[in-house]
């Protein structure tokens, strides 16, 4: 029976993980199918009907591509601000700074 425990999960989810990795002789060949898949979706995203020249349509897909991580980027960012402003925001107010 699986633990219940959150903590307990994660710990041996990570153990599982790192497991398998310490026994993957090739990392890069075990993920490459990840890459392609993600790049395959960008090349759609960009030319949907496939009417791009391949040179364009790659060219595009790096583009889309960057401007998604951009965009995850600014995101952690501002999930990183509000994180702090809230973690301020008691000593701001006069109660105790943790």
């Amino acid at each position: 029976m699986p633990a219940k425990d959150p903590d307990v999960r994660r710990l041996t989810a990570r153990i599982g993980g790192l497991t398998s990795w310490a026994n993957t002789a090739d990392p890069t060949a075990r993920t490459a199918p990840a890459r392609q898949a993600a790049l395959d979706r960008f090349e759609r995203q960009v030319d949907p009907d496939g009417t791009l020249p391949p040179h364009e349509r790659a060219r595009r897909a790096r583009a889309a591509q960057k401007a998604h991580m951009a965009r995850l980027a600014l995101r952690s960012a501002q999930a990183r601000k509000a994180k702090t402003a809230g973690q301020a925001k008691p000593d701001a107010e006069g109660g105790a700074a943790a």
